[in-house]
């Protein structure tokens, strides 16, 4: 589960670390980011968009944020956008809640040498009651690492910097594409 995340960067920090062109829109930075907030994506050419965060399925009570690694290639919900429409979702930390006897403690994780890590998103365009298009996105979770564990059984997918060139390649075979799928082994920094 990944219900909550931090962009704490600059527009020129985010343009340093993606290698963007020229970037119109602003940046704002952000210590929470919520389901429903509209935050900054990379696509790709190393493009920044924003988009709002939650898949809107009529099936749905709420908006679907996360979908898991494991079936992504299955379910209908996910599994064309995983195909065709992937993106990364750039972040300085995520959110969990541990469970602490009777409490839930927030705690926010990092990674300790990637100080803007990409998260890996999906990417789905609905229409409006007009028949305007919009794009909102998910992000996609997996199995908890051994860090992780001890906080909650599922984190978001942590891409290494390498593989993200690779994951937006919407040329690439989505079978090989699911192998980037996976914990990362990256030391994380949990406060």
């Amino acid at each position: 589960m990944c219900g909550r995340y931090a962009l704490e960067a600059t527009k020129s920090e985010l343009w340093e670390r993606y290698l963007l062109g020229e970037m119109k829109e602003d940046v704002e930075e952000r210590a929470e980011i919520f389901p429903t907030n509209y935050t900054p994506l990379i696509m790709p050419g190393n493009e920044l968009v924003h988009h709002k965060w939650g898949f809107v399925e009529p099936f749905a009570k709420r908006p679907l944020i996360n979908a898991r690694a494991e079936t992504i290639l299955e379910k209908p919900t996910f599994s064309q956008p995983f195909r065709t429409a992937r993106c990364l979702v750039p972040a300085t930390a995520f959110f969990e809640w541990e469970k602490v006897g009777d409490e839930k403690l927030k705690r926010k994780i990092a990674v300790a040498d990637i100080p803007i890590f990409s998260m890996a998103g999906i990417l789905k365009t609905y229409q409006d009651e007009n028949g305007n298009p919009f794009s909102v996105f998910s992000i996609i979770t997996t199995a908890a690492n051994d860090q992780m564990r001890a906080i909650h059984d599922r984190m978001p997918v942590i891409l290494e910097p390498e593989d993200e060139a690779f994951y937006l390649d919407q040329k690439a075979d989505p079978k090989l594409v699911w192998k980037l799928l996976k914990p990362t082994e990256q030391r994380l920094l949990i406060e």
